[in-house]
């Protein structure tokens, strides 16, 4: 019989998808000694781990004996987007009739933003975003309110693994000037991509809350329709799609 852990959920699952995440947190690839530092787990009770998520492609021993995250997780992860992009779809395309301008969804990534549903506007206009595309935190609607869920600490520290390169004349590329942004995005609940991704683009984002991954939504269009009375309409709505976005994502899946 498996042995229960103490939240009522099976053991040697919660330990898997520890070391799954430790690995993921580490960037991806970690020697099997930074497991066992980062973890309480016993080192035998690791290594058993290991060889079971390396036999289902999950994980790999690269010739270097380091860990590294496999290719059986990307099927995984693509079923999952799939399946997350048809849930928020029906309230994205609520914020599109309302507001007219493409609607987005997208996620934390590794040390990048991954857009993973969206509904385009009406209007006639190739923006940058699409469903599938991964893009820096610090310049994106979606990426800046996602890290304002971050303490400074670890936004510092996602700045320095990923960069901060200047897609635009007003992307921020500092990192003090981007805490001192992420500061007033918590502030009024919101976040702007004013021209730092595309020239002429203006973006409202909002982070979903209590969501099982670092998640936002955003509208999106240029600044001669995306302006303060349309921030006035926009804002409202947005909390509203992200709040119930957020009880959808945490319904309580009943028990067999």
């Amino acid at each position: 019989m498996a042995e229960r852990a103490s939240s009522g959920g099976v053991q040697s699952v919660e330990r898997v998808f520890e070391l799954l995440e430790l690995i993921t947190a580490a960037g991806g690839e970690v020697m099997l000694s930074e497991l066992a530092t980062s973890t309480e787990l016993p080192l035998p009770t690791i290594h058993r781990l290991l060889r079971t998520l390396v036999a289902k492609g999950y994980v790999r021993q690269l010739a270097n004996r380091r860990y590294v995250l496999g290719p059986g997780l990307i099927r995984l992860g693509e079923g999952a987007s799939k399946q997350l992009g048809a849930l928020v779809r029906p309230q994205l395309r609520t914020l599109v009739d309302q507001l007219g301008e493409t609607a987005n969804m997208a996620v934390l990534d590794s040390d990048m933003v991954l857009y993973i549903a969206q509904v385009p506007s009406k209007h006639s206009m190739r923006m940058f975003t699409e469903v599938g595309r991964r893009a820096h935190l610090h310049d994106t609607g979606v990426g800046k309110a996602i890290l304002a869920q971050m303490k400074d600490d670890s936004v510092r520290a996602v700045m320095a693994r990923a960069g901060m390169p200047s897609a635009t004349s007003t992307s921020i590329t500092n990192v003090d000037d981007l805490l001192a942004d992420l500061r007033l995005i918590r502030e009024r609940g919101y976040s702007i991509d004013d021209g730092e991704q595309e020239v002429g683009v203006r973006c409202f984002a909002m982070a979903v809350p209590n969501a099982p991954t670092l998640t936002a939504i955003s509208v999106s269009g240029p600044v001669s329709r995306v302006d303060g009375s349309f921030a006035e309409r926009a804002v409202p709505m947005l909390r509203a799609a992200a709040e119930e976005l957020s009880r959808d994502l945490n319904r309580a899946t009943p028990e067999a």
